[in-house]
């Protein structure tokens, strides 16, 4: 495995993922690393990585060997695929153990029809990501607007780049990733959400603008970036806004903007504060 720095990425109870008595900790919101104490662990192989990048998908669930040979040759295994997940299996534990120690080996365990990661709950970036995200859509329901965007802040903070960005994705990851995109998503639209009800429409613009960059086809994203320049007091950028999704939908989809959007633009037109 290849050593680089660790993160030192904070959990829930403020204390660093993957150093909590001593147990490895996984992190898949970017490159796909093992980490322990002060350091992170990159697996070499290919296939090694996807075999653990898929058991830190199913943390603490058996992930059967139909599945990891399904991931590893998309839908045409050679004849030798069973023991060659064994073997690939194999140099993880090995790989594991001499960089992390025989703790870290024992991770990797063999049930049944096939393996599971034996990490304790919180040991994963994603269980942490979305512990925060839950515990910021409780704050937002009651009203706690500045402790929902201190969760979502070290949330978002925890992404070091595309999820398992080192990993080749096949049929089965490649779905994974995606509902994990989608989770980043919603946190950053619930960041939005929190930062323009404490009145920082200002300070979200530069965001809304590289999110509706990322994302162009998405209204909500820009129904926010034009209701955050009205209230900046920037009408003709707001309204500049508006025609510019509105070209998008027509030359994309062939679609006029959604009532939200045809909503705002009366507003700003009116002169009146959206609501």
């Amino acid at each position: 495995m290849t050593m680089i720095p660790s993160q030192g990425h904070l959990g829930p109870d403020g204390r660093t993922a993957g150093a909590r008595d001593g147990a490895p900790g996984v992190r898949i919101l970017g490159p796909l690393e093992v980490a322990v104490g002060g350091a992170a662990y990159r697996p070499r192989g290919p296939q090694v990585r996807k075999v653990l990048a898929l058991l830190a998908v199913h943390p603490r669930e058996i992930v059967d060997v139909a599945t990891l040979v399904e991931e590893l040759w998309d839908g045409a295994p050679p004849a030798t695929a069973v023991s060659t997940v064994r073997t690939h299996v194999y140099h993880l534990r090995q790989e594991l153990e001499r960089e992390l120690g025989p703790v870290a080996r024992d991770t990797v365990v063999t049930e049944g029809s096939g393996y599971l990661l034996d990490v304790p709950a919180g040991r994963l970036d994603i269980e942490e990501f979305t512990a925060l995200c839950g515990n910021a859509r409780a704050g937002l329901r009651a009203g706690r607007r500045e402790s929902a965007l201190e969760a979502l802040d070290a949330a978002l903070g925890m992404w070091r780049g595309r999820p398992l960005a080192n990993v080749a994705q096949g049929r089965v990851l490649t779905g994974h990733t995606a509902r994990i995109e989608e989770l980043r998503l919603r946190a950053q639209e619930l960041r939005i959400e929190a930062a323009m009800g404490l009145g920082q429409h200002r300070e979200v613009v530069p965001e809304l603008i590289r999110l509706v960059a990322v994302d162009p086809l998405n209204e909500w994203l820009h129904a926010r970036l034009i209701d955050a320049l009205h209230r900046s007091g920037r009408r003709s950028d707001a309204l500049r806004a508006f025609h510019h999704v509105r070209s998008v939908l027509a030359e994309e989809l062939g679609l006029e903007p959604s009532e939200d959007l045809r909503r705002l633009q009366h507003h700003i037109l009116a002169g009146e504060r959206a609501v």
